[in-house]
C-alpha cells in the first residue's frame, strides 16, 4: 500500500506592519470616533465601495476643530482598527505614531472640508464604478428614480483639476461643496459629508445607490420614463423631510445602529 504523500506545510504569512498606538493617552470620545471610521472602513469594504488603497474616509477628533482621524495609506480598508488611525492636524502633521503617511491628495480634500465646514465632522470620498460613471456624464445625477429624487436637493458639483494634490483647490471644494452634503466630483468620484460617521455613511449609501440605479437603467436599453416635474418636485421635498431634522431619516442614525450590528457579526475586530 502507497504511503500518502505528506501535504505541503502551510507558509506563515508575514505580519503587517501594525500601528504601536494604543487606547493608551486616548480619551473616551476619540477611541468611539476612531472606533466608528473604523467601522466605516469595514463596511465600505463589505459594500464594495474600495479602490484598494486609494480613496478616504475621516472624522474630527471630538472637540477640535483642527485635528481628524484618517487611513494610514498602506492598509485595506478591510483590515482597519481604530487604533490604525491616525490623528493628524489641518497643516498635515501627524499627531499619533504610525509606520505609514497620509494619503496626500486625500488630506488635500479631507483638510479643505475640516478646515472650513464646522457641521461636517466626518467625509467620506469614494471612487466606485457607477459613481465614477455618473461623475463623467456632463448632466451628472438625474431626476430618474426615487432614490436620486431624495438626494438631488443635497448634490453638488466640483470641475476635475487632475488628482487632487494642490491645497489652493480646497478654496474652491469647499466653494463648490456650499450648503450640500453630497459633492460629486466630476471625472473623478463623488464625497458625503455628515455630523456623525453614520450620517456620512447613510448619505453616501443613498448617493451611491442612485448612481447604480442610473447606470443600470441607461444601458438596458429600453426608453427611460422621465418624470414629470410636479412629480420630481413633489419628491424632492419629501426626501428633504424625510432626511431632514425631524425625519426617519435624520442623521442616518437606524441605518448605522443596524449596520454596526452587522459589522459586529461578520467582521469583528475594527474596535482594537
Amino acid at each position: 500500500m502507497k504511503k500518502r504523500a505528506a501535504l505541503p506545510r502551510k507558509k506563515t504569512a508575514t505580519p503587517r506592519k501594525r500601528s504601536t498606538r494604543t487606547t493608551r493617552g486616548i480619551d473616551a470620545a476619540e477611541w468611539q470616533a476612531r472606533v466608528e471610521l473604523a467601522a466605516a472602513y469595514r463596511l465600505t469594504a463589505m459594500m464594495g465601495w474600495t479602490d484598494m488603497l486609494g480613496t478616504h474616509i475621516s472624522c474630527r477628533v471630538p472637540g477640535r476643530h483642527d485635528q481628524f482621524l484618517i487611513n494610514p495609506y498602506g492598509l485595506l480598508f478591510e483590515e482597519m482598527t481604530a487604533s490604525d488611525l491616525i490623528k493628524c492636524d489641518v497643516e498635515g502633521r501627524k499627531l499619533s505614531e504610525s509606520p505609514y503617511e497620509v494619503n496626500s491628495a486625500g488630506f488635500t480634500i479631507h483638510s479643505a472640508v475640516h478646515m472650513n465646514c464646522p457641521g461636517a465632522d466626518a467625509v467620506m470620498h469614494c471612487h466606485t464604478q457607477y459613481g465614477v460613471a455618473v461623475a463623467s456624464q456632463k448632466q451628472g445625477l438625474l431626476p430618474l428614480t426615487q432614490m436620486s429624487l431624495t438626494a438631488l436637493s443635497q448634490v453638488r458639483y466640483h470641475d476635475f483639476e487632475g488628482v487632487a494634490e494642490d491645497h489652493n483647490e480646497r478654496e474652491r471644494l469647499v466653494r463648490d461643496l456650499g450648503d450640500g452634503s453630497m459633492l460629486i466630483l466630476r471625472n473623478h468620484g463623488t464625497l458625503t459629508v455628515g455630523r456623525s460617521v453614520g450620517e456620512m455613511f447613510a448619505r453616501m449609501y443613498r448617493l451611491e445607490r442612485a448612481c447604480k440605479m442610473q447606470i443600470t437603467a441607461m444601458t438596458g436599453g429600453a426608453e427611460l420614463n422621465h418624470l414629470p416635474g410636479e412629480i420630481v418636485k413633489h419628491t424632492i421635498d419629501q426626501g428633504n423631510f424625510i432626511y431632514g431634522e425631524n425625519g426617519r431619516g435624520a442623521g442616518g442614525k437606524l441605518m448605522w445602529a443596524a449596520l454596526m450590528r452587522k459589522l459586529d457579526r461578520e467582521c469583528p475586530g475594527y474596535a482594537s
